[in-house]
């Protein structure tokens, strides 16, 4: 009877550890297909039941300037927080500066998320930027909500909301092609008047000193790193010097 008990608790014993391990790789498994930064991992449905998916949020994002008061923060927090927002990232920080609780936000939102703010402007800084978020959140499948857009809610999920979408993608793109424009006009304008030089060549303006270096005994190596240039750029300035005493000696020198 022994023989017959020591091999069943082996293999009750096996059951289980494999029961661990299949735990454990559902965790992992829905980590990557969604889990949230901080989310505890969900609990494993009974055998033969279908992980649920997560849950979609309305995730809120607040921002101020540093030289508003704390008092708009707060406004646009509680509003985020009626409107329904789970979760809400919210800084001061002016909107050419580094935002990293933005950052924070487009990378806590997942597919079928909404991302809510109060008011255009507390999100983008031009059109432009407006809309590389709105691309970004788009292809994650996370639609933009604005609570107030001239009067009105807006979202991206909704037919207006898409219509809206196409017009800031329409004026992001005149924006670029004006940029560009003046850029061109600029540069044609410095260069009628003589002010345009383009690049300047940093290498061949030091070329005089990598020679004066090199005749006082310093090597390529030790010439290129207290000038700032790469050792190619010594030795062109090396052969140049060169060539040109070959070039101009007398003949029998």
């Amino acid at each position: 009877m022994a023989r017959i008990t020591d091999p069943l608790e082996r293999l009750l014993r096996q059951q289980q550890k494999l029961e661990r391990q299949r735990e454990r790789l559902e965790r992992e498994a829905a980590v990557h297909a969604g889990m949230r930064p901080g989310e505890e991992p969900p609990q494993r449905p009974p055998n033969g039941t279908p992980m649920p998916p997560p849950a979609p949020l309305l995730v809120g994002y607040a921002r101020t300037s540093t030289a508003e008061q704390a008092a708009g923060l707060e406004a646009q927090q509680r509003d985020l927080g009626a409107a329904g927002c789970g979760r809400v990232f919210s800084e001061q920080a002016s909107s050419v500066g580094n935002r990293a609780e933005l950052a924070r936000a487009m990378d806590f939102v997942r597919e079928g998320d909404t991302l809510v703010v109060t008011k255009i402007d507390r999100l983008a800084r031009s059109t432009i930027h407006l809309w590389d978020i709105v691309r970004d959140l788009d292809m994650k499948g996370v639609s933009l909500r604005v609570l107030n857009l001239g009067g009105e809610m807006v979202d991206t999920r909704s037919a207006t909301g898409r219509l809206i979408l196409n017009i800031f993608a329409g004026f992001a793109q005149f924006e670029r092609e004006m940029m560009l424009e003046r850029q061109k006009e600029g540069i044609a304008k410095a260069k009628a008047e003589g002010r345009y030089t383009g690049r300047k060549p940093s290498a061949r303006l030091k070329a005089d000193d990598a020679r004066r270096l090199h005749g006082e005994g310093k090597t390529v190596t030790e010439i290129a790193k207290a000038l700032g240039i790469g050792r190619a750029s010594v030795y062109r300035a090396l052969e140049t010097a060169s060539g040109t005493a070959s070039n101009t000696a007398l003949p029998g020198a």
